[in-house]
């Protein structure tokens, strides 16, 4: 089945949808779909080729579709990367952008790159606040 049919079919009706708001956009929760909008573009349903990022574990997770793959063979058709939690936040981002310069849906390349900096900023942790120093006459207060 061709995937503008799937979407034909998929678009309005599907388990994944999250319609809350009567005016403005629908949003889905289905994997795969980057933004979690619902449309032909973001969809992991409809689309043939998918990038879907993920965090488990610490690690940053990038799952594509094989070109090849049969759709039914769900394990053996995703080809997946780890992204190790301490790799640093340019590599991840180097690591993220490879399948798009391997010409796999160069369209998400942008939403890839959001979703994997907001994951790694996500993991990183928060740099200690250094004290505060007291100056003037409260200074003097303190120390005399």
């Amino acid at each position: 089945m061709s995937s503008d049919l799937q979407w034909l079919l998929l678009r309005k009706n599907n388990s994944f949808l999250v319609k809350r708001v009567v005016e403005g956009p629908v949003f889905s929760k289905e994997s795969g779909n980057l933004l979690n909008i619902n449309s032909f573009k973001y969809s992991g349903l409809a689309n043939s080729k998918v990038v879907n990022v993920e965090d488990q574990a610490g690690s940053i997770k990038i799952h594509t579709r094989k070109v090849k793959a049969s759709p039914h063979a769900v394990a053996s058709g995703v080809a997946t990367t780890a992204i190790r939690p301490r790799s640093g936040s340019r590599r991840a981002l180097g690591i993220a952008a490879a399948p798009a310069k391997r010409g796999y849906r160069p369209d998400l390349r942008h939403a890839t790159l959001a979703r994997v900096s907001a994951l790694v900023a996500a993991q990183r942790e928060p740099k200690p606040t250094p004290a505060k120093k007291i100056r003037g006459k409260k200074a003097a207060h303190f120390l005399g």
